[in-house]
């Protein structure tokens, strides 16, 4: 019984650890962005919501054309196309106005995506 507890707490503190270590990994991202629906304009889109919604499909954001370009061929932003952008952004929609490295760590980004794409995990 006792060992039972044990393993239920180990496994509760590794969720926890790897939950703020999926939060850190949004650190940068901060500067731009916010996760909270009702947050202030920012320099870059607010992406709650994100996952099942329209890429440039912030409202009160001012998008470059190539991802006002998307949104109008009627991309969608996906768990997978989400991985995909945060690997290379450049790459997925080039010129757009958004300054960031892609994440070379396939582990990292894909945190980072379920991050993002998870409002459980804030």
């Amino acid at each position: 019984m006792i060992a039972k507890a044990a393993l239920a707490f180990l496994a509760v503190m590794l969720a926890s650890s790897a939950a703020a270590d999926d939060a850190a990994l949004f650190t940068s991202c901060r500067a731009c962005h916010s996760l909270d629906p009702s947050a202030k304009i920012m320099p870059g889109p607010n992406l709650a919501g994100l996952i099942g919604r329209k890429v440039a499909g912030d409202p009160a954001f001012d998008y470059s054309p190539v991802l006002q370009q998307a949104r109008e061929k009627g991309r969608v932003w996906t768990l997978e196309t989400l991985k995909t952008f945060l690997a290379d952004p450049e790459a997925m929609f080039p010129a757009m106005w958004m300054s960031a490295q892609g994440i070379r760590d396939v582990a990292a980004r894909k945190a980072l995506a379920r991050f993002i794409a998870n409002p459980v995990s804030r």
